[in-house]
């Protein structure tokens, strides 16, 4: 399953090249991924409340075409990979068809002290599998 979520672009959040600021994207990315987790009905409350989170492990970012003020991005997120304590998420940020960026974000299951575990099944969510 993938999930799309839109964001228009903030003055603050340009450089003074007049583009979004690379770190930024850090921001849409995490947003969307929140929004792929409830579009999917993973409970990220529920697994806070158990003791549980989501950390991410690794992003990496490839930027293609710069984005500005006013423009209506579209960020596109979808499993990749996922195994017992970890998987993968891609994310597309789009400008209409236009490729603005792609990012491959690691994230892995953790307890109470961020020591990575295995899901448990509670959370192990269908939607946190890629489509074969």
């Amino acid at each position: 399953m993938k999930a799309e979520f839109s964001i228009t672009v903030r003055t603050y959040e340009c450089d003074s090249y007049g583009h979004v600021n690379n770190a930024v994207y850090l921001h849409y990315l995490e947003q969307a991924r929140y929004e792929f987790l409830k579009a999917i009905g993973f409970d990220y409350d529920a697994a806070l409340a158990a003791g549980y989170g989501v950390y991410i492990a690794r992003v990496e970012i490839d930027y293609k075409r710069p984005a500005f003020n006013g423009d209506r991005l579209t960020i596109i997120s979808g499993p990749v990979k996922k195994g017992a304590v970890s998987g993968v998420i891609a994310q597309e940020i789009r400008r209409g068809e236009e490729l603005v960026a792609g990012a491959k974000v690691t994230w892995a299951f953790v307890d109470r002290n961020g020591a990575p575990v295995r899901i448990p099944k509670e959370f192990d969510n269908p939607g946190l599998e890629p489509n074969p």
